[in-house]
């Protein structure tokens, strides 16, 4: 889990980021035309006040005429157009930044997240990693948008109309009045530390209820299937009343200091309506003066609470910042040396030297001392009991995990020295699991660029003996399968990701128990179109049934992370070891079928 976010970090921490600083170069243009706007319109409002003053002392003193007043209006009247028209582009420059921050920050998250390592995803749930794209972002966005909005703006009014007010007005009024207005200000700064970690702790809670909801849905037909659903719907009550907790604690925190912030500007109202009201009466100001300055106040107040929700604002986006920079700050582990070899004609031959691996975090080896060779065409066949590491060695044979030196060579190079790019590209590959995007059939088959055409993605799905079930569909190639491929069979899913790893024409393909799920005579069929079609190849083959790799070149049977035996079929029937043994389980269970 991410680890929380400390209280007593500051909020400067948004600005100071160097990845923040680095957006910010990008784009100071548009927050420059932003902010001049936004000053421009600051400055503007504080001449209204002083116009309305002179038009009323004016009307005191009987020495202005019609012509004045209509004047001033006009004038007024423009400078509402300006501000209107001012509003309208900062809020473009200031909110578009924003968003294109949002937007490029969002790309290097999804894209960092696509280079991560398995071990990553092994320990951060999706639901965890979906809460930083969305809420931490969002949160991001608006320190970046709103929370920088606010910050020039509190500056600015704020000292436009302080400096009108001392020069203009009364010194001695200004000071009284802005008092208790600096007491917001005080607030905020003591509140601001326990909203920063209130806040972190929302944004954890979200996460989980993200993550279980994410999970759940996954999972449906099992929770289903189980009569679980009463259980799952009390585990997720608790789950949210978590984040209903996390939520109130944040708004109480809210609810309190907005009435404590009214209250304060309402105190600096009464003194300036008090002590304003008594120079006046005698005569240290005039009455469009002592209306210009209530005017001026009501413009103070904004920016003194202004300081409150910027704080706020900003505090969540740096609590969010750093929960994303959690993420971006997580070391790339499996990537290309700055050595690595380019190889100019990839082969499939494959020497597996004494390889030995454990998980990073485990003391305990999966794979021990393991040693085999492929030569290019020949199909490997593995077997061997559930749990024994088979599939942890196809993974690194796709370098989905880094493994020692000198312990694994493709194509007689060693495969720390290739380039990922360059492996993977001449690998085909079958999981165990057939992940299927939510996509049309035609497009799962051609997983590239989508540039192949259909008459090479039906000779893909005929050599994978799926075609015939496709054209049933109503929509045929073109059938949306759903999410995970749920509107298909698993035998269905099967054959289409045997389509999908096909088309690629590999030099090396691996098939993780990739039959299991069709027919024997189905099987039969792949298993002969394989023979046939990839002359010159090299196929590696797990599964649990002997049948599937009995014909290959050579079998390797691994038990607890070790090869114990390794062969041809015939040489290990004749062993009379594991491999003989579960061939001859599979010979008897085949025959209480065919009598039943």
């Amino acid at each position: 889990m991410t680890k929380s976010v400390d209280e007593k970090d500051s909020i400067l921490s948004l600005v100071k980021s160097p990845y923040i600083k680095n957006f910010i170069k990008k784009y100071k243009v548009s927050y420059i035309i932003g902010i001049f706007f936004l000053v421009l319109i600051d400055y503007l409002q504080t001449r209204v006040p002083i116009i309305i003053g002179n038009v009323i002392d004016g009307l005191e003193k009987d020495n202005i005429t019609l012509s004045i007043i209509a004047n001033k209006l006009i004038i007024i009247g423009i400078i509402a157009a300006f501000i209107i028209l001012g509003r309208i582009l900062w809020r473009l420059f200031i909110f578009g930044t924003a968003r294109k921050i949002e937007r490029d920050i969002r790309n290097d998250l999804f894209g960092h997240l696509e280079k991560l390592s398995q071990r990553y995803f092994n320990n951060h749930k999706t639901g965890e990693i979906m809460a930083y794209i969305t809420n931490d972002l969002e949160a991001v966005r608006q320190a970046m948008g709103q929370g920088v909005l606010m910050t020039f703006d509190v500056i600015t009014l704020l000292a436009f109309t302080l400096y009108n007010m001392v020069t203009e007005i009364n010194i001695s009024l200004t000071i009284a009045a802005v008092i208790p207005l600096l007491l917001i200000a005080f607030v905020t700064s003591k509140l601001g530390p326990r909203l920063f970690r209130k806040f972190a702790d929302r944004q954890e809670a979200f996460a989980k209820i993200s993550d279980f909801v994410q999970e759940n849905l996954s999972g449906i037909k099992v929770v289903k299937a189980f009569v679980q659903q009463d259980k799952e719907i009390e585990a997720f009550e608790k789950v949210n009343k978590n984040y209903f907790k996390e939520n109130m604690n944040l708004m109480k925190m809210y609810a309190a200091m907005h009435p404590v912030m009214n209250a304060i500007a309402g105190m600096a109202m009464a003194v300036a309506i008090g002590y304003g009201g008594y120079i006046t009466v005698k005569g240290e100001i005039s009455v469009g003066d002592f209306v210009a300055f209530i005017q001026f106040l009501g413009m103070l107040v904004w920016p003194m609470m202004a300081i409150g929700i910027a704080i706020n604002t900003i505090t969540m986006g740096s609590a969010s910042l750093k929960r994303i920079e959690s993420v971006l700050n997580q070391e790339v582990e499996i990537k290309d040396k700055d050595d690595a070899r380019q190889i100019s004609n990839f082969e499939g031959s494959i020497k597996v030297n004494n390889l030995s691996y454990k998980y990073p975090d485990t003391d305990t080896y999966v794979l021990e001392n393991m040693s085999f060779e492929i030569k290019k065409g020949e199909t490997l066949g593995i077997v061997g009991r559930t749990g024994s590491g088979k599939t942890t060695l196809v993974n690194l044979l796709l370098r989905l995990y880094n493994v020692d030196k000198n312990s694994i060579f493709v194509s007689d190079t060693d495969i720390m020295d290739i380039p990922l790019k360059t492996l993977r590209e001449n690998i085909g590959y079958v999981p165990q699991d057939n992940f299927l995007f939510s996509d049309s059939i035609k497009n799962n088959v051609d997983f590239s660029d989508g540039s192949l055409s259909i008459e090479e993605v039906v000779n893909a799905t005929e050599f994978a003996c799926v075609h015939d079930n496709i054209v049933d569909f109503k929509e045929g190639y073109e059938t949306v399968v759903g999410e995970r491929g749920v509107t298909l069979s698993g035998g269905q899913k099967q054959r289409v990701s045997i389509a999908r790893a096909l088309i690629k024409d590999p030099e090396i393909l691996i098939l993780d128990d990739s039959v299991s799920a069709v027919d024997t005579d189905t099987e039969e069929k792949i298993l002969h179109n394989l023979k046939n079609q990839r002359a010159g190849k090299t196929n590696i083959i797990i599964a649990h049934r002997i049948s599937t790799i009995q014909s290959a070149n050579h079998i390797i049977v691994i038990d607890e992370g070790k090869i114990v035996e390794q062969g041809n079929h015939e040489e290990l029937v004749a062993n009379n070891g594991l491999y003989n043994s579960l061939y001859q389980k599979q010979l008897l269970e085949k025959m209480i079928d065919e009598e039943v």
